[in-house]
């Protein structure tokens, strides 16, 4: 009897970053499922359609993908590991088209702002938003349009049977966009005692608006020395000018340590929720 593959949601077409992120994330094997939006990939594994799903949560040039951190609070689905995508960006046409035959690029507006320095050079050609990076490459296939480009991955022109015209224009090569993977909802399982390999663990929170509450808030993991990764602020709805804070820290929720600190910290907090322990991207 043939098991039945796991399927993963992305937001994208196929041959977005996304898809790469996936298959790092839960295996060359799965079975990729594209979606339009990122509700829609969130609402596909709430409903038990798919069996994990893969979101952008930062880019080390653009930041937050704010969406998917409240997303993430309103679906409560468990973020079950991380990882870095190197973010490639590369002129993509039909074939035969020269680079001179070029009017227009389309992209998603994230990466026309990455490739800002290739475009100033070329002040020829019109910049047009479009809502996805392989999107746009399977958009001028489709239409054949032989005065446009796309902005996106090696792998998108592959899948659509394109060109690249010019490799690697983005404006800075340090370039990575931090993806998380996501589970079911429900309890997600602990981390075995014997794995030795460092964990990550995502939490968000909010404190009275009272003077000094954050700083008490981020004093239980400072007094137990527990590294804090990142802190990011978003809007507490119903509250106007109060936040919740979003935080990630290195460490694992059966250590004593991180006990005692979650412990602290829910004892200052109006609101405390772990939303997963996961093993840290490299």
């Amino acid at each position: 009897m043939t098991q039945r593959r796991k399927r993963v949601a992305f937001q994208g077409e196929l041959g977005a970053f996304s898809q790469e992120a996936a298959y790092r994330l839960a295996g060359p094997d799965v079975e990729v499922v594209p979606f339009a939006q990122f509700k829609q990939v969130f609402q596909a594994l709430a409903a038990g359609e798919v069996d994990r799903a893969v979101i952008p949560i930062e880019n080390t040039l653009h930041g937050s993908v704010h969406e998917n951190y409240d997303h993430l609070l309103d679906y409560q689905l468990p973020i079950l590991g991380e990882t870095h995508v190197r973010i490639v960006h590369n002129l993509i046409a039909l074939p035969g088209v020269k680079f001179r035959d070029i009017r227009r690029v389309f992209s998603h507006p994230v990466a026309l702002n990455q490739c800002l320095r290739f475009l100033g050079r070329h002040p020829e050609l019109e910049r047009v938003p479009y809502y996805d990076t392989a999107g746009s490459v399977k958009m001028i296939v489709e239409e054949g349009l032989r005065d446009a480009a796309a902005i996106a991955s090696e792998v998108a022109a592959d899948i659509y049977g394109a060109r690249i015209l010019r490799r690697s224009i983005e404006d800075d090569h340090r370039n990575f966009t931090r993806f998380f993977l996501l589970g079911a909802k429900g309890r997600p399982a602990k981390p075995p005692k014997t794995d030795k390999q460092a964990y990550k663990t995502s939490l968000v929170f909010s404190t009275r608006n009272v003077p000094g509450s954050l700083f008490r808030a981020l004093s239980a993991f400072a007094l137990r020395d527990i590294n804090l990764t990142k802190i990011e602020s978003r809007p507490l709805r119903g509250k106007p000018w109060e936040y919740l804070f979003y935080l990630d820290f290195l460490g694992r929720t059966d250590e004593p340590r991180v006990r005692n600190a979650l412990r602290h910290l829910s004892e200052l907090a109006d609101f405390l929720r772990v939303l997963g322990c996961y093993p840290r991207g490299s």
